[in-house]
């Protein structure tokens, strides 16, 4: 009676029917933030949630040709803030996504940053991921970008989940926690002054789970390093931090080459993975419906330096 059940057993058991209604109130947002603003841009790592924000970008402004083909072009670019420290395999998959959609894509460079003197790094191998925040807004600047749309939710960590769906931004970039806009009944004040900004969430609502369902329904193309693969890595603090040359083994650290996948994708700083053999979207769904810790308290390191580090960089203008 207690015999385990197969994934294939388990998957059709799950109702989807929420996810079409996921879909559609991202779909409206997307299409609100289009229409109240001149200057909108989607930001885009190559992550699973801007990948799934991308394509419900697709859905919202292209004519869709059916088999996950859509014809026309978005109304806003794609931007990316590379630290110089992002997987290689992540920035292959961004380059040839954008090529593959004929969209256009603005990079800010961290080390240009770095040139101008807006960015100082205490040591070589200093992690660059909170210093994102300085090269994201002066992209932003250098654009004119009013609305930057991105793929953040709820689910993954307490500051966010505080955060409105349409969150803005004053003329420094900075977030108020406590002088956020109400959205009662699904209206969003999208009013700014010049210079302020404002920043939309358009999954904010969606769990990991939610966002693995949809992948394997929609067939998304992800980065492979989102997979079960080999990768020589040490453990620290509880964590399987990969062995790369920004972040080499200490003295005393063992190199294991382990079979791993990643919950999340950022800085190679600050991103490690988790041992893992699920190898699609179908068996990570599976592995979704068990864990108790979330994406970025499991695989993060930035997260873990205090209880308010994610808000206390929001507040300087994070994502």
């Amino acid at each position: 009676m207690n015999a385990p059940a197969s994934i294939d057993q388990l998957l059709p058991e799950l109702d989807h029917r929420h996810l079409d209604w996921l879909e559609e109130e991202a779909i409206f947002i997307l299409r609100e933030a289009v229409a109240a603003f001149e200057r909108p841009a989607l930001l885009f790592s190559g992550g699973k949630d801007s990948c799934v924000v991308l394509r419900l970008a697709e859905k919202a402004f292209k004519n869709h040709l059916g088999n996950g083909v859509f014809k026309g072009r978005l109304p806003f670019p794609l931007v990316h803030v590379d630290t110089g420290h992002n997987f290689p395999e992540v920035i292959e998959f961004r380059d040839r996504r954008v090529t593959e959609m004929g969209e256009r894509l603005v990079v800010g460079h961290l080390e240009d940053s770095m040139k101008r003197g807006t960015i100082r790094l205490a040591h070589p191998l200093e992690s660059r991921n909170g210093h994102q925040t300085v090269t994201l807004l002066e992209t932003i600047e250098e654009h004119r970008f009013d609305l930057m749309i991105g793929g953040a939710r709820r689910d993954e960590e307490k500051a966010r989940a505080k955060e409105r769906i349409f969150s803005h931004r004053d003329s420094f970039g900075q977030w108020q926690p406590k002088e956020q806009r109400p959205e009662l009944w699904t209206l969003f004040n999208t009013r700014i002054r010049p210079g302020e900004h404002m920043r939309a969430f358009p999954i904010s609502n969606w769990t990991e789970l939610d966002v693995w369902l949809y992948i394997a329904r929609e067939n998304i193309p992800l980065p492979s390093l989102y997979y079960a693969h080999d990768r020589e890595v040490v453990r620290r603090k509880g964590l399987l931090v990969p062995v790369t040359e920004v972040t080499p083994p200490q003295s005393g650290e063992t190199v294991e080459t382990v079979q791993v996948r990643f919950r999340t994708v950022g800085d190679m700083t600050c991103t490690c993975p988790v041992e893992s053999p699920a190898a699609n979207a179908v068996e990570i769904v599976a592995e979704t419906l068990k864990v108790t810790v979330s994406e970025r308290g499991a695989t993060r390191m930035d997260d873990r330096t205090s209880d308010a580090s994610m808000e206390r960089r929001k507040k300087e203008g994070y994502f």
